[in-house]
């Protein structure tokens, strides 16, 4: 495997950290359904207290795949894949030159 493959699977590695976990994806599920969504409004979808999806929505927000939105009080939520899908489209694209 080459140096640049390695690089990127490096800059990959949170975004699949993030996406292994059955309560991340059901979150992104959510956001995905509903669009941009505040921490209360996902809570009520979901069987985790309000201080579990905060802190899953934070992991998401530092990798990336979703991004946040503040009105007064109130953080809305809304996935943001582009970022994550070109970093893996890339790091495919890096596997398929190595692999030639």
């Amino acid at each position: 495997m080459s140096q640049r493959t390695m690089t990127i699977l490096q800059k990959c590695a949170p975004i699949f950290s993030v996406l292994q976990d059955e309560n991340r994806q059901k979150i992104l599920i959510e956001l995905f359904d509903n669009g941009e969504m505040n921490v209360l409004e996902i809570t009520d979808k979901m069987e985790l207290s309000r201080p579990a999806v905060s802190h899953h929505l934070k992991l998401l927000l530092d990798a990336h795949v979703v991004s946040v939105r503040k009105d007064g009080k109130e953080n809305y939520y809304k996935l943001e894949l582009g970022e994550a899908v070109s970093l893996v489209r890339e790091l495919l694209e890096s596997l398929e030159t190595d692999i030639k």
